[in-house]
């Protein structure tokens, strides 16, 4: 079951630091950004996970990647609080 709690809480986390690594010149800390949301997703509401990443095995796991999984991640996130 996915709550609004867990949909508010995901949104808040991967907005502030998305805010913070799309900005950083600072490689070091995108790094340290990666792998906090690597945490974080681990431990979010599997139900919540499976509907942001869709078919996506490794969405928001992958360097390649992340900018753009964060993007998407609050983009959806952003339209399930309406």
């Amino acid at each position: 079951m996915i709550t609004k709690g867990s949909i508010e809480a995901a949104y808040c986390f991967l907005h502030q630091k998305y805010q913070v690594y799309a900005f950083s010149n600072i490689e070091r800390q995108k790094d340290d950004i990666e792998y906090a949301i690597s945490s974080y997703v681990e431990g979010m509401n599997p139900e919540l996970y499976k509907l942001l990443a869709g078919r996506r095995e490794e969405f928001l796991l992958t360097h390649k990647r992340f900018a753009e999984d964060m993007q998407d991640a609050i983009k959806k996130l952003s339209g399930l609080m309406l």
